[in-house]
């Protein structure tokens, strides 16, 4: 990587990149390369657990908070674990940064509770899975839809699954407390996890357009 991409991504002059990179190589960190070339780090070096500034370790606290606050129970306790951990290899200086925050994610309603384990079916989403769902609209109607999962959308005091549905041949979102029922099926989805985020994303983008004239 050359000096001024380091330069960019970190916001700094190349000054302070040429003259950082040489402290790192005087402290004997594998960094090979020169002023003029770039610079490349050995493969195998392992770096600190994290190296985190203060405006970082509050986007992380403001993050864990909203996501213990309104994830499904296995997130909410992933967020309360992810705090501990970085409280756990924070060096001593910035610690109070954390345990004295001064950023709050403010609740201002309580979560509808699911009807279905979200943390299984975020399970089903990595690994490409499809859903048979047993589904009651805002009407009352009811349906059955197999789809393909591509996301878990947690809003302020709802969730919802996107997916593609099969017998709509559309992509649709279902609210998980609408779902009756869920069977989690072996079938593979037959087209891969990227391709249909990138549709969807371009699909709720065009009816925000259509919506918008």
């Amino acid at each position: 990587m050359t000096a001024r991409a380091l330069g960019e991504e970190l916001e700094t002059s190349l000054r302070t990149v040429y003259r950082d990179v040489a402290d790192l190589i005087a402290q004997h960190v594998p960094v090979r390369g020169e002023a003029g070339v770039g610079y490349v780090l050995a493969r195998e070096y392992d770096m600190p657990p994290l190296m985190l500034t203060p405006d970082e370790i509050e986007a992380a606290v403001l993050g864990a908070q909203w996501v213990a606050a309104r994830g499904d129970p296995a997130l909410a306790r992933g967020a309360r674990d992810l705090a501990a951990k970085i409280e756990a290899v924070l060096p001593a200086r910035l610690r109070h940064i954390l345990l004295e925050s001064t950023v709050i994610a403010a609740i201002e309603h309580t979560p509808v509770a699911d009807s279905l384990d979200m943390a299984r079916v975020r399970v089903w989403i990595r690994e490409r899975k499809k859903l048979k769902l047993k589904y009651q609209d805002e009407q009352g109607r009811k349906s059955s839809r197999t789809i393909w999962p591509i996301a878990a959308a947690y809003f302020e005091s709802i969730r919802l699954i996107a997916g593609w549905c099969e017998s709509r041949k559309a992509f649709r979102h279902f609210r998980t407390d609408r779902i009756r029922c869920v069977e989690f099926l072996p079938d593979r989805i037959p087209r891969s996890a990227k391709e249909l985020l990138e549709e969807w994303l371009t699909s709720e983008r065009d009816s925000d357009r259509g919506r918008t004239r």
